[in-house]
């Protein structure tokens, strides 16, 4: 099946599973199925840092003026965070939702104040 196939057969029900599914079919078809688990994580971090910046700018904190900062949006951000966490998951061939799971169960252990 094509990438672009599976996208449009995902929707809001979609599983994890599927989610992690596509995330390697789009590592595959971009090229990124090469880079390792190093790599990944430096584009999670520079993902994240803009996130951090599309922050800034919702809630307002100072950003240099000089610098282009309208292209940093919430949503955009965090679907870019969500998406390399997917490939990270694929390339450390870890099934997401099993360990949030039992990472959840967990913290129910834990005591919160």
């Amino acid at each position: 099946m094509e990438l672009r196939e599976q996208y449009d057969e995902l929707t809001n029900q979609s599983s994890v599973k599927e989610l992690q599914e596509y995330a390697r079919q789009m590592m595959k078809t971009r090229g990124f199925d090469k880079e390792d688990i190093k790599d990944t994580m430096i584009l999670l971090t520079e993902e994240i840092g803009e996130l951090a910046k599309a922050l800034r700018k919702t809630i307002g904190l100072k950003l240099d003026i000089a610098k282009d900062n309208d292209k940093y949006d919430v949503k955009g951000e965090l679907a870019d965070v969500f998406s390399y966490l997917l490939c990270m998951s694929c390339v450390l061939n870890v099934d997401l939702f099993n360990c949030y799971k039992e990472k959840e169960a967990k913290n129910f252990e834990r005591n919160w104040k």
